[in-house]
């Protein structure tokens, strides 16, 4: 085989390494960052619901059983359509940034 094709195909290679490495931590930033611009100012930092506005609108404790025990995908649902009075993000986040928030939402339960 030519010496400079396996180059170039172990460099793709290594490029698609790379980047698969740093991608689940770009998700997870943009996650992070979804959080802080739609979610905080209701329930928090830590997901707690421990806002006035949270407090006031009587949030739920995203790191709670009740909410933790629920699938991902009734928590898609919620996230998608809203509830109560928690706003719909249906056409105001794209499919993958809900899916992360639900992820980085199961995340903050593993740091109560």
């Amino acid at each position: 085989m030519n010496r400079s094709l396996v180059r170039g195909v172990l460099a793709v290679a290594v490029v698609f390494a790379l980047f698969s490495l740093v991608l689940p931590v770009a998700q997870a930033d943009d996650a992070a960052a979804l959080y802080q611009s739609k979610c905080k100012m209701c329930h928090g930092d830590d997901g707690s619901g421990n806002t006035p506005t949270g407090k006031a609108m009587k949030v739920a404790d995203l790191r709670s059983d009740e909410v933790q025990k629920k699938t991902d995908a009734q928590l898609i649902e919620t996230t998608t359509n809203g509830k109560n009075k928690m706003p719909a993000y249906k056409g105001k986040l794209t499919d993958e940034q809900i899916k992360g928030l639900v992820k980085y939402v199961r995340d903050l339960a593993k740091k109560k």
